[in-house]
């Protein structure tokens, strides 16, 4: 294998699927690989991988590394470290990206740290751009921007990594689009063997029992999202938002600050610290509109901000801005749409 100086996506295997947030990874990988002129691959490790590659190819993959490996699933740190380690030094990668799921903030630091490449996590954004070093006066061109909220938020950061390679980012779910590239679309599947990459002592640690509680709660993939901040005054407030998202067919979400109040729980934040989401509509009920929160929902088709303070920044993103107490103006919402969608 020669130095390809290639766009690579580790992607995350379970109970026989590639996980979203991989996907997401993919698609966003397809379009920085073309601004880059280079290959956009994928690397898969597990067991019973038969027929994956059919699931990347549509995201523009060109080439799809798979190891499979019954000692490899499910996830452990080291043997998954070692082999992205080993295989990376060989094909030398330009940038590689991993989700920010429990799997890529382990594993994501252990492969950066061992290459010296240094790692940018919980990236909003990722772009390619040419960057100057006000010291030397060095021009670097196709640099990877990972774009990410710092200092608390207040800031949104633009990272650059001018020498040291991979240049390495992880994303949460969902801040990303999802997107097949193309249907029909084929590259190239290089087996490899993990013996060749993970030394025998990395399988020191064998899981012998495992157990995933799937959230009850769907956020994600709603299309419709009422969600509630600090203003909303109270845990009983947060049940007239119940009422709306139900009368509507939505979910309730809440800002970390509501969190944060325990007016709901945890699962339904959104933003930064929470989940993104993309609906089509999205009503902010007493929501101010912090930057990390915006974050996560800035790219929803409609956003409705209900507040009684006209300057929240919230309503210089919203399409449509009421100006109120929530607790007049979300039962009035309920109560005319009720009326009309008879």
């Amino acid at each position: 294998m020669t130095d390809n100086n290639n766009l690579i996506v580790y992607c995350e295997f379970e109970d026989g699927n590639i996980a979203d947030v991989s996907l997401e990874l993919l698609t966003k990988g397809r379009s920085l690989a073309t601004q880059l002129g280079v290959k956009l691959e994928a690397i898969v490790l597990g067991d019973n991988l038969e027929g994956i590659e059919d699931k990347l190819f549509p995201y523009g993959v060109d080439v799809v590394y798979k190891m499979e490996d019954k000692r490899l699933y499910p996830y452990t740190s080291l043997p998954h470290a070692s082999a992205l380690i080993n295989l990376f030094k060989q094909i030398k990668p330009q940038v590689c990206l991993m989700g920010a799921s429990s799997i890529g903030r382990d594993l994501g630091p252990r492969v950066s740290s061992c290459l010296h490449s240094g790692l940018t996590a919980d990236c909003t954004s990722l772009e390619i751009g040419n960057h100057t070093d006000p010291k030397t006066k060095k021009e670097y061109t196709n640099l990877l921007y990972q774009i990410r909220p710092a200092f608390g938020g207040n800031i949104v950061a633009t990272i650059v990594n001018p020498e040291c390679r991979p240049q390495m980012a992880t994303v949460r779910e969902g801040v990303m689009k999802k997107e097949i590239f193309d249907a029909d679309y084929k590259g190239e599947v290089v087996n490899l063997k993990a013996d060749d990459y993970v030394p025998a002592t990395d399988y020191v640690v064998s899981i012998i029992d495992r157990h995933i509680a799937k959230s009850k709660i769907n956020i994600k993939n709603s299309p419709i999202i009422v969600a509630g901040g600090y203003g909303v005054g109270s845990k009983e407030n947060f049940a007239l938002l119940h009422q709306l998202a139900e009368t509507l067919g939505g979910e309730v979400g809440a800002s970390r600050a509501a969190v944060d109040a325990g007016f709901t729980e945890h699962e339904r934040q959104i933003g930064q610290t929470g989940v993104t989401v993309h609906p089509k509509l999205y009503i902010a009920c007493g929501i101010s509109g912090q930057i990390q929160h915006i974050a996560g929902m800035q790219d929803s088709s409609i956003i409705i901000s209900i507040n009684n303070d006209p300057d929240a920044p919230i309503n210089t993103i919203a399409d449509y801005v009421i100006t109120g107490d929530m607790e007049e103006v979300v039962p009035a919402l309920i109560k005319y749409y009720k009326k009309n969608s008879k």
